[in-house]
């Protein structure tokens, strides 16, 4: 099961992209991370982390705060889960 927000308008939706950018929301529904926490919770690595990023940020699905050190969040935008 993909989270709902990982499906993306402008890019082809494959499988591993899928799985990369749910695992990365998982994280940010529950609190703000930065980039390096992402790969460390993820165990994706540090440019398959900032790729998904980009495209999660280009869709408005996360933003990212703070200068040098980005910290991400998950705007609310897209899809919700149902529960």
């Amino acid at each position: 099961m993909f989270h709902p927000n990982a499906y993306l308008k402008n890019v082809r939706n494959v499988r591993c992209g899928l799985v990369a950018r749910t695992k990365i929301l998982s994280f940010l529904d529950n609190q703000y991370c930065t980039t390096r926490e992402l790969v460390n919770k993820s165990d994706l690595s540090y440019n398959v982390v900032i790729y998904h990023l980009r495209l999660l940020c280009h869709d408005d699905i996360v933003v990212h705060k703070g200068g040098r050190r980005y910290v991400w969040l998950s705007t609310g935008v897209g899809q919700t889960r149902l529960v």
